[in-house]
């Protein structure tokens, strides 16, 4: 291992004690490196909507030719979206993968008397689920009675996304059989599972969907027993203007208060234990704008970043992604309580950049991602090949208070790199203030619709509480229902003197 491009590891920047220490141990020790008791390991992805469909099928192409199809259960995939129309593609891939290995599920876009009769029955599938689940006498469904129903495979906002895919699940329709069928090959395994749950955090579909089908699949069905790893593509500016509209702002937070342990807890104070941060593993945000601005083509773009991912996930049996969520967690234990079994809650800081690019080009993070002084602690850089030992190429990477460390792997058979930027808050995405500003011009059915989380508990999460002064989270029953996060702290203006429950 060495350094790079003249920014390696003592460049200057200010970290010091327990944080500088654990950071040292990653550049010099390499303390994430898998030892010979770790592993082997099996991966299983999940995508949800358009975008996570396409890296379903970009992985199962790649794991189909990997080492991973040489084990029993070593891979499998499930790809959920509202409509078949972007499945077909994760189905072609499928041929090449063991049977049953891969399964899609096309959501029915509900008619309105359909999706209105499950709704008015959920509390009594929270009921079921959750025993501490508080029976509102005010509940009512969270969309509108004359909302007007988008055809199969156009765009779904994230509420109507959330009640669609929860009255097929919790009525135990397609969707709930075939993610029973994919936590049982995860729990089969006879390796080490890892499960990544790829979804767009612009897309409507999928991080409408992700937020309660990642706790159903990590915390009910999986029992927090397996890694479970968000990853989340980013927008870029390719995309259509309607992603700037403010529809990010309710996506981003809600897995802000999510994935952030302290957030988290001022959640499940409210609602209990279920409402856990589900991804286990840590969040990796995907970027797009660097590949976006060398082919000026975002489906070009899609695609490379499709197949990044996946030629990441397969490389070496999963051993570059088991390594990369062992240095996350390695950060957010303290020194002082670590121990190899501690599994880390996230800080404000749960954001950590995966980049990826086509084989022949090296990935990098563009000045369009985030604000300016962001500064992410550390930063890990993996060239593989034969030219990988030699390579020094200049990386593009934010100034990170630690690295890049850049490991080779020069017996590797496929070329590439991938870069690991760890521990980024939402307040340094360039995009946060932005659509903030945006969100706010939206009237309140606008606001509602981009929201998808909590809604079935009664809770818009990005408005101010109605009974506790200074919380978050609009009671849409006329009673109190909120959550113990400061509204400053989801707007991203939380003072400094500001203390959670």
């Amino acid at each position: 291992m060495t350094g790079a491009n003249g920014h390696g590891h003592g460049h200057g920047h200010a970290t010091s004690g327990a944080d500088a220490s654990r950071v040292e141990d990653l550049v010099q020790r390499r303390v994430h490196e898998a030892g010979e008791h770790e592993g082997p390991f099996s991966i299983h992805v999940l995508g949800i909507g358009k975008t996570g469909a396409n890296v379903v099928e970009s992985f199962v192409r790649a794991a189909a030719d990997s080492p991973l199809a040489d084990n029993a259960n070593g891979f499998s995939a499930l790809a959920i979206d509202i409509g078949d129309a972007d499945l077909a593609g994760a189905r072609a891939a499928g041929k090449k993968a063991p049977a049953g290995s891969v399964q899609t599920v096309a959501l029915p876009a509900l008619d309105s008397t359909t999706l209105f009769s499950g709704l008015r029955r959920y509390r009594e599938f929270l009921k079921a689920e959750f025993p501490r689940y508080y029976w509102n006498p005010n509940y009512e469904p969270w969309v509108p009675n004359d909302l007007e129903i988008p055809a199969a495979d156009e765009h779904f906002p994230r509420a109507l996304a959330k009640a669609i895919y929860g009255v097929e699940y919790y009525q135990g329709h397609e969707v709930a059989q075939e993610l029973n069928k994919f936590v049982a090959g995860i729990l089969n395994s006879p390796a080490t599972p890892i499960v990544c749950v790829a979804f767009s955090l612009a897309g409507g579909t999928g991080s409408g969907i992700v937020v309660d089908l990642a706790r159903h699949l990590s915390n009910i069905k999986l029992g927090r027993r397996p890694w479970v790893l968000g990853m989340g593509v980013l927008p870029c500016e390719g995309d259509t203007d309607e992603v700037w509209d403010g529809r990010l702002f309710p996506s981003i937070n809600e897995l802000d208060c999510m994935v952030d342990g302290e957030k988290n807890q001022g959640v499940m104070t409210v609602w209990g234990d279920l409402y856990k941060n589900p991804f286990t593993a840590g969040f990796f945000a995907v970027p797009q704008n660097a590949v976006y601005e060398r082919t000026g083509d975002i489906e070009a773009t899609h695609r490379i970043i499709d197949d990044g991912l996946a030629a990441f996930l397969v490389r070496d049996g999963g051993k570059h992604v088991y390594e990369s969520i062992k240095a996350l967690n390695w950060l957010n234990v303290d020194a002082s309580s670590w121990h190899p079994a501690i599994r880390s809650d996230q800080t404000d800081r749960w954001i950590n950049l995966l980049a990826v690019d086509a084989p022949e080009h090296t990935p990098g993070v563009s000045g369009r991602e985030l604000v300016d002084g962001a500064e992410p602690r550390f930063a890990e850089v993996r060239r593989f090949g034969a030219a990988a030992a030699g390579d020094n190429s200049e990386i593009q990477l934010p100034a990170a208070q630690a690295g890049p460390a850049v490991a080779t792997y020069p017996e590797a058979k496929l070329e590439g790199t991938t870069a690991f930027v760890a521990k980024l808050s939402k307040l340094d995405l360039r995009w946060f203030v932005p659509t903030r500003d945006a969100y706010d011009s939206f009237d309140w059915e606008q606001k509602l619709m981009a929201h998808s989380w909590i809604l079935d508990l009664g809770v818009m999460l990005c408005e101010p509480s109605t009974r506790f002064e200074s919380m978050g989270g609009e009671c849409l029953l006329g009673c109190a229902c909120w959550v113990v996060v400061p509204h400053a702290a989801i707007r991203g203006e939380e003072p400094a003197d500001i203390q959670l429950a």
